[in-house]
């Protein structure tokens, strides 16, 4: 132990080295998994979306979480479904959702959280009605309501995000 000691007071490049090992050893390991981060996420972004991406998947290395951007009442051909109809949107939007965890390799049941925006909390009933038809009851998600005054197109009665956690196989 004497010897080391007197060994770093009397050499200063060596020193300087040992700080500099010591850094990398420490640090190295860091920037590498923040590299390897960046390959764990995949944006699910058609061209035909413009500043968003409809899903984000997660790689968590048993499982993947897939983040499901708000899901309005239209069809894959980009057709309004239910005008006036909360029941009629609230299962459009849940057939999207319910695509969506698919195309990742889940099921509804995987689906952990739901975040829900509605033009009118007096028609929750109905939403509640569909709903229970898609989710797993059993164990039902995490869920946010908030009333809002309006969506991106008038007619949209309700918009409802998602977020599953979908095991690999």
């Amino acid at each position: 132990k004497n010897y080391f000691n007197k060994f770093m007071k009397n050499n200063q490049n060596f020193k300087n080295i040992f700080k500099v090992l010591s850094l990398v050893f420490i640090f190295f390991p860091l920037i590498s998994s923040a590299q390897k981060s960046k390959s764990m996420v995949h944006f699910n972004t058609p061209q035909t979306y413009i500043g968003y991406s409809k899903s984000v998947e997660v790689d968590l290395q048993n499982s993947k979480m897939v983040i499901i951007s708000g899901q309005v009442a239209i069809d894959k051909n980009g057709k309004l479904i239910g005008v006036g109809s909360m029941e009629k949107q609230t299962e459009q939007v849940f057939t999207n959702l319910k695509e969506l965890v698919e195309q990742h390799g889940g099921t509804m049941k995987d689906i952990v959280k739901l975040g829900y925006f509605i033009k009118d909390l007096e028609r929750i009933d109905e939403v509640r009605l569909v709903r229970d038809k898609f989710i797993n009851q059993e164990h039902p998600p995490a869920s946010t309501l908030v009333e809002i005054k309006n969506l991106f197109r008038p007619e949209l009665l309700i918009e409802i995000e998602a977020t599953a956690i979908i095991p690999k196989l």
